[in-house]
């Protein structure tokens, strides 16, 4: 399930409508079969559906192409792609692909089982421990978007799913905002937002900073989880947008004095005095039990990372220093007599590669910002080599057959930069590493390349410094 602008969550419509809703059948371009409908807005509908090749279960937003032409959203939902695509994490609901027709627009998303968290929270309210790993994860993610640039500006439980293991998803990105459209002033002026969730300066049409807008909704929402009724409630909307004004909340016996100062802090009316999330995840009541979000991207899909150090992958990841130096060369003895050999290229690929049949040892920029050299070196040398590389700016190393993703631990303005580097096999002595970005900024990929990468790979390159550490290597001069 998964929340989008304009459309209702599938458990808010599930339970309006007694689960009767509409059954929809069909394939979408082949690829997806649709389920049941989910939910559905003024210009989109949410369904249920299958990919007929993995059998895995997504949520797809269905779009009116006409509608939103008519009242000029188009830019709007240009813009809602771009800040999904812009912050994948684990607590927010993943956008797979977007696919159109000329009729209609599809929003291919993660399906989350487990209902929103308001459903969660209209039984009553949660122990403590339960609202904190949510309030936890929540801000997690909030961090993960305010570092990108992104800011929600309409956090609430209805917009916060649950998955089956009860891991919580920030959804329904529709009102979010980008720093780009932040006015001359350094402020937003856009009102939006659920009244009784809203912060003061919001109501006060003056500007507003959107990262201290989205803390104080955070806080709105934490005293809802442990309270189980809002702060700010009133049955005449004026005369609660005065108690939010005066920031007039009192917070019941059961919360424990640690919290209530935290409280305080978040839903401070000054947003100059407001609390930050820095110093939100240094506070002592969130950080008992707390820990950091840790994940990667392969094939466009978020991977976890585990604690444990069991499986194989886990293996992999480890650096040499953590081992001696006896098991260090068994390990990296291990490696090598595992490695597959790489994927051989057919001519086609080799003049899609190549520019004239230009197969220099030089890097060679693509079209897609990736780049491609040729060496004569063994595949273990040139991963060595890579998480050599790696080493010195202290990037994370992770690899699959005859891949390496090299992954920055920095987080840039589009997130933490990630290279892929793929080995193919030209001949049986020559082999074309491709090298691309699939993550981060471009100009700090293109430092990287030019700073660290191609200087680092020169030695492995045909056409290299004679006499070099690879030179036994380099194929002879017929090749």
């Amino acid at each position: 399930m998964a929340a989008a602008a304009g459309a209702t969550t599938a458990a808010t419509t599930a339970a309006a409508n007694g689960g009767k809703q509409k059954e929809v059948k069909g394939l979408i371009l082949g690829r997806y079969e649709i389920g049941k409908l989910l939910g559905h807005g003024t210009f989109a509908k949410v369904y249920h559906a299958r990919n007929v090749k993995t059998g895995e279960n997504v949520a797809i937003k269905v779009i009116d192409k006409e509608k939103i032409l008519k009242v000029g959203l188009i830019a709007h939902i240009k813009r809602e792609i771009s800040i999904l695509r812009r912050v994948r994490h684990p607590n927010i609901v993943q956008l797979f692909e977007v696919m159109a027709t000329k009729a209609k627009i599809f929003f291919v998303m993660e399906y989350v089982r487990g209902g929103e968290l308001f459903s969660k929270v209209a039984k009553g309210r949660l122990k403590e421990e339960a609202a904190r790993k949510y309030f936890q994860q929540l801000i997690s993610a909030v961090s993960f978007c305010h570092a990108r640039g992104v800011y929600h500006r309409d956090l609430k439980p209805e917009n916060i799913l649950l998955d089956e293991d009860g891991n919580l998803k920030v959804s329904d990105f529709g009102l979010s905002a980008i720093s780009d459209q932040i006015k001359q002033d350094g402020l937003f002026h856009t009102f939006c937002g659920t009244p009784a969730y809203v912060a003061p300066e919001v109501l006060a049409r003056k500007g507003y900073d959107a990262a201290k807008v989205d803390i104080w909704s955070c806080g709105v929402i934490l005293f809802v989880l442990m309270a189980g009724y809002l702060p700010f409630h009133d049955q005449n909307v004026m005369a609660m947008y005065k108690k939010i004004y005066k920031g007039e909340f009192r917070c019941p016996g059961w919360f424990s004095p640690e919290l209530v100062r935290l409280l305080t802090r978040m839903l401070e009316t000054n947003p100059e005095t407001r609390i930050t999330i820095p110093e939100i995840m240094n506070n002592k009541w969130f950080k008992k039990g707390f820990k950091h979000v840790k994940f990667y991207i392969e094939d466009d899909k978020l991977c976890s990372v585990k604690d444990d150090l069991n499986g194989d992958d886990d293996v992999d990841c480890l650096s040499d220093q953590s081992l001696s130096e006896s098991e260090a060369e068994l390990e990296t003895r291990r490696k090598i007599i595992s490695l597959p050999r790489p994927a051989s290229l057919n001519a086609f690929d080799i003049i899609s590669f190549s520019r004239g049949f230009d197969l220099s040892g030089l890097f060679e920029e693509g079209a897609d910002g990736g780049a491609r050299f040729v060496s004569g070196a063994p595949v273990s040398n040139i991963i060595s080599k890579l998480e050599e590389i790696a080493k010195i700016v202290s990037f994370t190393v992770r690899k699959k057959d005859c891949r390496v993703n090299l992954e920055g631990t920095r987080d840039g303005v589009k997130g933490p930069l990630t290279i892929a580097a793929e080995i193919f096999e030209l001949t049986p002595s020559l082999r074309v590493v491709e090298v691309k970005k699939k993550g981060g900024d471009k100009l700090e990929y293109e430092e990287f390349c030019d700073r660290e990468l191609k200087p680092g790979l020169q030695s492995l390159m045909i056409g290299s410094v004679p006499n070099s550490p690879n030179s036994s290597y380099l194929p002879s001069d017929t090749e």
